[in-house]
């Protein structure tokens, strides 16, 4: 029956609350006249019984009416619907005291007094019916609803509650917390549990769902609660922080699934702004390899800072294009700032002078290479010739044309590399360290940022994990143990602006990216996060399973950020200053010459042995693979 009340519509459900309160009305003012005058009938010398009750309903059902209870949804109703109940009531039962006194003399008339009887019987039978209608309505709700638990009783878990109190598709069944002041104590009768027991607290109140109304700076505890209650098949969302709401990101009821960048294990880096402007602001800018997902988002990033001019080069004429249009639509509203595609390469010595000199550059974010390993891998003369050779030429463009800063976008598989893309991205790094010890007259500061692998960049192993899943899996980790540091494109796009601004020439920056991610986890994070279970020997009845392929060649175990030990603190807490050594430009000139004459000839086995030679600790013989591996893709 309470289905099909349920299913009345809306004007339907405000006919059936107009009979049940007429009758409450007629049978309040019964009881007021019986209780009165003592008897079970009662009658009134010249008045119709049946007219009195008649008029009372409709008396009733005016007043409230005009109070407004029919506009009002019974699930929802509070506090305040009580007051407008009284005062309906109260309405009503003034109007009848005056007919009453009116129409009848004292004798014949209605007895005055039994109208507190009316007004209170009144009172209780509608405010009782709308308490039973809503506590049905919930009841049945509750049935078919998701059970929750809010991790983090303080004044956002306590605020959610609220909110999902009105929400007939859920019923939260308690609390976590960590702060032992708050364990056991109650809101809203709901139980405080210890978040120390959260397996134990998910089983016994058989929730299948968790919201984590934690700070963003919970991330490492963020990531252990994802581990732990996806393996009990309960769901975890986020509440929008205070920041997210406050920057217009999220909505304050907007409840989000977990997402990678929460399982990272550390906070995010937050920019300074000083750092950010500083090499921006009013200045021309130039953005190679800027149709790639690091280069795009410095575009981005450098855009809202307010330059004079950006000049973005890419040598792939669709992602140029896709760019522009990008960047066109971002400062639709600004006419000031000047955007340039250029589509060329950075093999490109004169081009590069020329696009340099005609636009007055003052800032060059050298993002152009190679970056995939397994493809560098396997054609590595066209690795190291746009990996350090183009980035000499750029380098070489900027000192002619009085650039003011150099910013190299490079990687931690430079440091000790197993693989050409990692060999010819440090000796990248070397020529310009070379560039900047030897040019200490020149305005040209160069600047190298190191930083692990991007969230989400092209080539990299989220999205190919995602495509992995979506097709149903197997998921293909290379190895078991293989560990990468990983960051957010926003995160690295910042961390290259601001490391150019800090910059004193030859520097090379890293970032504190906290503890190294187990790609075999992130490969189950992943599989959790799509809604699907592992399949693994001991749960046969999974969805995807995970494969190790074996160890591909180039590919490292683990990553570093730093050779040796020589590091140290920056104007930015997160960001650290690396001094390396390098080789001089007189000693390092005639072996790029070399190389490039290798290149020119496409001699393989003369590049490799070069990079070799110019690259401490350079493995070239791939036979043995005990060193590393890497997941399927690299960044």
């Amino acid at each position: 029956m309470l289905q099909c009340l349920e299913s009345l519509p809306r004007r339907g459900k405000q006919w059936l609350a107009v009979f049940v309160d007429a009758c409450v009305f007629a049978v309040s003012l019964w009881l007021g006249l019986a209780i009165k005058l003592e008897v079970f009938w009662p009658q009134i010398a010249d008045h119709s019984m049946a007219q009195l009750y008649a008029v009372a309903a409709g008396v009733g059902i005016a007043s409230c009416w005009g109070c407004g209870l029919y506009r009002e949804v019974t699930r929802y109703v509070g506090f305040r619907f009580a007051f407008r109940v009284a005062n309906a009531v109260t309405v009503a039962t003034i109007i009848l005291v005056a007919i009453a006194f009116l129409v009848a003399d004292r004798a014949n008339g209605i007895p005055r007094s039994a109208s507190v009887i009316f007004w209170m019987s009144s009172l209780i039978g509608i405010g009782s019916a709308r308490a039973l209608a809503r506590y049905a309505i919930r009841s049945m709700s509750a049935s078919s609803s998701s059970r929750i638990l809010i991790y983090g009783a303080g004044d956002v878990g306590a605020g959610l509650l609220a909110l999902l109190a009105q929400d007939r598709r859920s019923t939260v069944v308690g609390f976590l917390d960590d702060h032992p002041d708050r364990i056991g104590r109650e809101i809203r009768s709901l139980r405080v549990y210890s978040g120390a027991d959260v397996t134990a607290v998910v089983r016994a109140t058989k929730a299948n769902a968790v919201l984590l109304a934690l700070p963003e700076s919970s991330r490492r505890r963020r990531r252990e609660l994802f581990d732990q209650l996806s393996r009990e098949n309960v769901k975890v969302m986020l509440v929008p922080t205070l920041k997210e709401i406050a920057d217009g990101t999220s909505q304050i009821a907007a409840l989000q699934p977990i997402k990678l960048e929460d399982l990272l294990g550390r906070p995010p880096i937050e920019p300074m702004l000083d750092l950010l402007t500083k090499n921006i602001a009013s200045a021309n800018v130039l953005v190679t390899g800027a149709g790639g997902s690091i280069g795009q988002e410095i575009a981005r990033q450098v855009l809202k800072l307010g330059p004079r001019s950006l000049i973005v080069l890419d040598n792939c004429e669709f992602n140029l294009y896709n760019l522009e249009k990008d960047l066109r639509a971002q400062c639709a509203n600004s006419t000031s700032i000047k955007i340039v595609p250029v589509l060329a390469s950075v093999l490109d010595r004169v081009r590069l002078e020329r696009v340099m000199s005609e636009h007055a550059i003052e800032t060059v974010f050298h993002a152009a290479a190679y970056k995939h390993v397994p493809i560098v891998e396997m054609n590595e003369v066209e690795g190291v010739n746009c990996n350090t050779i183009g980035t000499l030429r750029t380098a070489q463009a900027a000192i002619r044309t009085g650039v003011r800063s150099f910013v190299l976008i490079s990687t931690d598989k430079a440091v000790r590399p197993t693989s050409v893309m990692g060999a010819s991205k440090r000796l990248a790094e070397k020529c310009l360290q070379a560039l900047a010890a030897e040019s200490q007259g020149s305005k040209t500061r160069f600047t190298m940022v190191r930083f692990g692998n991007v969230l989400g960049s092209s080539g990299s192993v989220v999205p190919h994990f995602e495509d992995q899943i979506r097709r149903g899996g197997p998921v293909t980790v290379t190895h078991a143990d293989v560990t990468r540091y990983f960051m957010t494109i926003p995160e690295a796009a910042s961390l290259v602006i601001q490391a150019g601004a800090m910059g004193r020439g030859g520097d090379v920056f890293v970032l504190d990216m906290g503890e190294p991610v187990l790609i075999m986890q992130l490969a189950r994070s992943m599989i959790r996060l799509a809604g699907y279970r592992e399949k693994t020997a001991e749960f046969p009845g999974g969805d995807i399973e995970i494969q190790c392929t074996g160890m591909r060649p180039g590919e490292k175990l683990y990553e570093e950020l730093i050779i040796g030990d020589n590091c140290g603190p920056t104007e930015h807490p997160a960001i650290l200053r690396a001094q390396e050594k390098f080789t001089p430009w007189m000693q390092l000139e005639p072996a790029i010459e070399r190389l490039e004459a290798a290149i020119d000839q496409h001699d393989v086995a003369r590049v490799r042995s070069l990079l070799r030679e110019l690259v401490s600790g350079y493995l070239v013989d791939h036979a043995d693979f005990s060193v590393g591996a890497n997941s399927p893709l690299d960044r």
